[in-house]
């Protein structure tokens, strides 16, 4: 049985005794987040290993503390009654390094630099492999990744972008919507925060943004990214038909995750001196200290701003010029 059918199924005994608020956040964790994620397995395919990359994926999304937490009790209760059923002996989803994910993921957060592409050509040479590595080497994933990593768009905004969104005339991409998991299938809903925002789409992406609109249905509501047989992307289907892993891996980038492509775009913004404020625009960011943590400089500036320091004590050291000598004239 799939892990959404069983779930459904013996609900009421996995989540007896629960005060019915706390009810409520569980059965929304579910519908939400698990049963897209991983109701299509099969109880028995549960694995340490597929809980740990949904939760992480969760984590790189930016839910809350809370909302993984309650996401995960959930999926626990749900896998324990499969343990007293004799469907499995040992429960994967009780995740005990949770908090050390997010610890990870805070700590990586103060340091985005160790996230980031260093330019362009790096960039390129990431995308060239993840299509060759994929199923009839689909172009179209090189072109999410380049896309992502020039716009700070996170993976589901770029799904749900469609024709209409883009101007080509000033080059603005106006971020209306995302591409979400929902049972069964994946679906459009409101950015997060359901705030329209809009990013410049900058030079080295709009040959590939022009080409994609000239190939594809001229309506404007036609997605502009896409898999190979037309259908929905996400960050998992990204990750799996690029064989993500392995190939980051292989390129010495064995902890490159598909978020990092967004911290690579704020952090190539803040370098290029766009203000803060701006850059929290394009990011979408609810506060500005989460933009704030990706306006850490490079060695070097650092080392720029030293050298302009010396230089100013050595214009207060100087000692002060005498006037020259007056010349009398008649």
């Amino acid at each position: 049985m799939k892990l959404a059918e069983y779930g459904d199924a013996h609900m009421d005994l996995a989540l007896h005794g629960l005060e019915l608020k706390t009810l409520d956040l569980y059965l929304s964790g579910w519908r939400m987040r698990v049963v897209p994620a991983l109701g299509h397995l099969a109880v028995r395919m549960i694995t340490n290993g597929a809980v740990d990359r949904t939760v992480q994926n969760w984590i790189a999304d930016e839910l809350s503390r809370s909302t993984v937490k309650n996401t995960i009790a959930v999926l626990v209760r749900v896998m324990e009654q499969a343990v007293r059923d004799g469907i499995i002996k040992v429960n994967p989803a009780r995740v005990t390094g949770s908090q050390k994910l997010y610890k990870q993921a805070e700590d990586e957060l103060l340091d985005p630099r160790a996230l980031t592409l260093p330019d362009w050509e790096t960039l390129i040479a990431l995308a060239d492999p993840l299509v060759a590595a994929s199923h009839d080497q689909y172009r179209g994933w090189g072109d999410v990744v380049a896309f992502a990593t020039c716009t700070s768009a996170r993976i589901g905004e770029i799904s749900g972008c469609r024709i209409g969104d883009i101007d080509t005339t000033q080059w603005i991409w106006t971020v209306r919507r995302q591409t979400t998991p929902a049972p069964g299938r994946l679906t459009d809903k409101g950015t997060k925060g359901t705030r329209a925002r809009r990013v410049p789409i900058v030079e080295e992406i709009r040959p590939l943004v022009a080409q994609r609109i000239l190939s594809a249905d001229p309506h404007p509501d036609t997605h502009l990214f896409t898999g190979p047989p037309g259908e929905r992307t996400s960050t998992t289907v990204l990750r799996d038909a690029t064989h993500w892993d392995n190939v980051a891996t292989k390129l010495g980038y064995e902890h490159l995750r598909h978020h990092d492509l967004r911290h690579t775009a704020l952090t190539w913004f803040a370098d290029a001196g766009v203000q803060v404020h701006v850059l929290r625009r394009i990011a979408g960011h609810g506060s500005p200290t989460t933009t704030q943590r990706h306006l850490h400089p490079d060695v070097h500036k650092i080392t720029a701003a030293g050298a302009a320091l010396s230089a100013h004590f050595n214009v207060l050291r100087a000692p002060p010029s005498l006037p020259g000598p007056v010349v009398m004239t008649r």
